[in-house]
């Protein structure tokens, strides 16, 4: 029943920062790991088609099990921070969990897979433990370990596995720290060590093999910023004898032999090239997939590096010399970024693909017209970190999200002229930060308020650009937009001074550049150095990454200082005059919310009541109750004056409160909403407790009337796990029932139904409507859930049909459709697609 309810519109996420992480199949999916759960993208629809949920530590290496055939992959293997291993196999359409590998004693850093005799598949693995293992999965679901070799207290960064030419023997090669290439055979029931490739001169950090039918080229990469080429061909009989003459210059070759089926072969492996290019680590390398030519498979002589030069290269032999040369480089200039961790390439080699630092894709695709360029293309991206808040913009057109990775994003729909699909990506990134951003809030439709782990309050706003690019991106009317807000003032955009942490404003003068008349004489030191690094963007579809990092940012307008600790929740109210804010405490002096004005920034009121930290605050819709609720496990009501002659400013009194012995709740209060007509509010805790308290509104509103007694209206709803999130849908459901929803700090999603004014004693006012499937759920506690303002789906509803009764017919379907968007410490936003006749 759920899977019809709910179903997933968009994942925000980015790869784990280490080297192993991506791999892009034969089928066109490209795996990557994300956290806990291994993710798969499909570059062509730009979305997340699938996530995997099944480690619990971070995953650290992913690896199609590519066939021989070159056909997509039916099976995938992931490894961890948890010390396992996972198969995974894809049975109609779904992929699931098929076989675990438990056995290393610390977390996996590197894996491969080869596909055996029949069916079997051989997996390599290697672990911080410093062993590295084969394992035997067989079609029984079992995993066998064959072997496991210690290098005592050496590590081994890459694993590659193949078949050696002719025979049914597969070969191992692993590099590591003691800037070796270690090949390993098995015989005899041990894994054998029948050679050691000498020659860099730093730690190893990526090896692969790749067949060419009658040999193997085996690539390696190196600290030392050199790439290695290797060749292992057969040796027959014939070849000793040329040995003996000293006219012929050779390569040095190292020979050893293997007995396969009674049969004794010689191999020899010798240096093909070594490739110099790159200016750092060099981190990944990945030989470009075979391709079908004239019905037969071939291997095209073609190899991607990536470093930490923050550089990508495409290395091929030249026609005539056959000399290795450097074919394209593609890479970032400047910025404040690390390089990138590793690369892969499409199944057709027109896409290739790196992973950098920050977790984010870097995708360049090959031009059609233009022979031998290469241009960067949409990718998707998301938070490196655990994301803590998230807020719509008040007509529902965008997400704004903050996380632990001191950013904040911007996600937006994006339909592509051509197309019918709508996709949602990251269009800008407003503030990127010094501390964890905690909390945000929006206080107009280009306005937002920010609080980190500092004790200070941030406010932005959206420069001239992003609001133009905005429209161009979403499709929305340029001109109403800079309408509604005030454009004249608006500058151009923003960037952040050398030493600051504050965004300064760009201005129209500050674009222009400067002529000097003087004969380049500069009239101070600052003319000579400038500070803006901003340059505008003319958008006509999602930016890469380092345009998101460079000229996307918004203009910080205001400091706010009153908190004595590091910020902790913050909400406004309906008409967006007010800001309320909670800093963490464990005193009772500061736990008080302060509330802020929009129109002057100036300090209002400070509301006392709670002892400890306010974790979540909410204005009523209405905008005449303010809710807090707290560590101390309690949640204080406050009520908004009648304005008097003296003060034009509203000013909140204490309205009701729960205390020791009223209140409810055991343990710690996460969060809370209010019902979309102010009646009631609902509280969620640690002690697995979901509970509507009301009636808020008292029938008569007179300044005198004493407060109504509020008190539980629901029965308490028991979830089974701490419940960290909870969110009231603003649309009613068809019976005029409530629709919520519950975040849990296992991850899962559940909807329900709640009717005030049913029988609560026996529990059967709620109705449980819905709820994540595992592949849905996050795999850590859900941060934040909040619903889309109105009904009907964000950049579909725009759509402009030519049938008037057509689009009347689209307008009265689209409404049944609510959007809800969910912030999570496993590092992804997701955005959710509710259908409320199917509850």
């Amino acid at each position: 029943m759920a899977a019809c309810t709910i179903e997933t519109c968009h994942v925000a996420c980015c790869a784990n920062r280490t080297p192993n992480v991506v791999s892009w199949g034969r089928g066109g999916t490209i795996a990557f790991g994300t956290c806990n759960s291994v993710a798969l993208y499909d570059p062509r629809e730009r979305r997340v088609v699938g996530l995997l949920n099944g480690h619990t530590g971070r995953v650290n290496a992913v690896q199609w099990v590519h066939r021989k055939d070159n056909a997509p992959e039916c099976h995938l293997v992931s490894g961890g921070s948890d010390n396992q291993l996972i198969l995974w196999e894809a049975q109609h359409g779904k992929v699931i969990r098929s076989v675990e590998c438990k056995g290393h004693s610390g977390p996996v850093c590197a894996v491969d897979a080869i596909y055996t005799e029949g069916s079997q598949i051989l997996v390599a693995s290697s672990a911080s433990d410093s062993t590295l293992r084969l394992w035997l999965c067989s079609d029984n679901k079992e995993a066998e370990c064959l072997h496991n070799v210690s290098f005592g207290s050496g590590f081994m960064m890459d694993v590659s596995l193949a078949l050696l030419p002719g025979t049914r023997v597969p070969i191992l090669a692993c590099g590591g720290d003691d800037s070796r290439l270690h090949l390993y055979v098995p015989a005899n029931g041990q894994l054998r060590k029948v050679m050691s490739l000498q020659g860099h001169e730093d730690w190893v950090r990526g090896v692969e093999w790749t067949s060419t039918g009658a040999e193997l080229l085996l690539a390696s990469c190196s600290q030392d910023s050199l790439i290695r080429v290797w060749r292992l061909c057969a040796k027959s009989g014939s070849d000793t004898r040329a040995e003996d003459d000293h006219t012929i210059i050779k390569m040095k070759e190292d020979v050893f032999e293997v007995k396969d089926r009674e049969m004794i072969s010689a191999f020899a492996v010798s240096l093909e090239t070594v490739l110099a290019g790159h200016e750092n680590w060099v981190y990944g390398l990945h030989w470009q997939p075979p391709v079908f030519k004239g019905g037969e498979l071939q291997q095209p002589l073609c190899l991607l590096s990536a470093s930490m030069d923050k550089t990508m290269i495409l290395w091929a032999p030249e026609e005539g010399s056959g000399v290795w040369v450097e074919q394209v480089r593609v890479g970032e200039v400047g910025g404040n970024t690390l390089g990138f961790y590793g690369c892969q390439m499409s199944p057709d080699g027109a896409m290739i693909v790196a992973h950098a630092f920050h977790g984010a894709l870097h995708l360049w695709c090959r031009d059609q017209d233009k022979e031998g360029e290469w241009r960067p293309g949409v990718v998707i991206s998301g938070h490196f970190n655990a994301v803590q808040d998230l807020s719509w913009d008040p007509e529902g057109e965008f997400l704004l999200t903050v996380g632990s990775d001191q950013t904040t994003r911007l996600f937006t729909p994006w339909k592509k002229q051509d197309s019918k699909q709508t996709t949602w990506h990251e269009i800008s990134r407003p503030q990127i930060h010094g501390y964890d951003m905690q909390c945000l809030s929006m206080v107009g439709r280009f306005q937002f308020v920010s609080g980190a782990d500092e004790k200070v309050l941030r406010v932005f706003q959206a420069p001239r650009n992003f609001v133009e690019n905005f429209a161009n991106v979403s499709g929305t009317s340029k001109e109403k937009l800079l309408a509604s807000s005030d454009s004249a003032s608006l500058p151009e955009g923003a960037s952040t001074p050398a030493l600051g942490l504050s965004n300064k404003a760009v201005f129209q003068g500050d674009l222009a550049p400067r002529t000097n008349e003087e004969g380049g004489q500069f009239n101070s030191i600052s003319d000579q150095y400038q500070e803006s690094y901003f340059h505008p963007l003319i958008l006509t579809e999602p930016p890469p990454e380092d345009h998101l990092l460079q000229n996307t940012l918004w203009p910080e307008v205001q400091k706010l200082y009153g908190h004595g600790f590091e910020m902790f929740c913050l909400a406004s109210d309906s008409a967006r005059t007010l800001v309320a804010s909670a800093c963490k405490a464990s005193k009772a002096e500061h736990a008080a919310v302060l509330l802020w004005s929009t129109s002057t920034w100036r300090q209002l009121q400070r509301l006392q009541y709670h002892t400890l930290t306010v974790t979540q605050i909410a204005f009523s819709p209405d905008a005449q109750l303010l809710l807090a609720v707290s560590r101390d496990r309690t949640w204080s009501l406050w009520r908004r004056n009648l304005p008097t002659p003296e003060s034009a400013e509203p000013a909140f009194s204490l309205y009701a409160h729960t205390g020791k012995d009223t209140a409810v709740h055991s343990r710690i209060i996460w969060s809370c909403d209010w019902s979309p007509d102010s009646r009631y509010f609902v509280t969620s805790s640690r002690d697995k407790k979901v509970i509507v308290w009301g009636p808020c509104r008292p029938e008569c509103s007179e300044d005198s009337a004493p407060p109504p007694e509020i008190k539980p209206c629901s029965s308490v709803l028991d979830v089974g796990d701490s419940a960290t999130a909870v969110a009231f849908c603003p649309v009613f459901c068809a019976d005029n029932s409530f629709l919520l929803t519950v975040g849990l700090e296992s991850g899962r999603i559940l909807l329900f139904r709640w009717k005030p004014g049913q029988d609560d004693a026996s529990g059967s006012d709620w109705i449980r409507c819905g709820e994540t499937d595992t592949s849905q759920s996050h795999s850590l506690a859900v941060k934040r859930l909040r619903w889309r303002p109105r009904a009907g789906r964000a950049g579909v509803e725009d759509s402009e049909t030519d049938v008037q009764s057509d689009s009347e017919r689209k307008l009265e379907e689209e409404s049944s459709w609510v959007q809800l968007a969910s912030a999570s410490a496993d590092h992804c936003v997701k955005i959710f697609n509710i259908n409320k006749q199917a509850l």
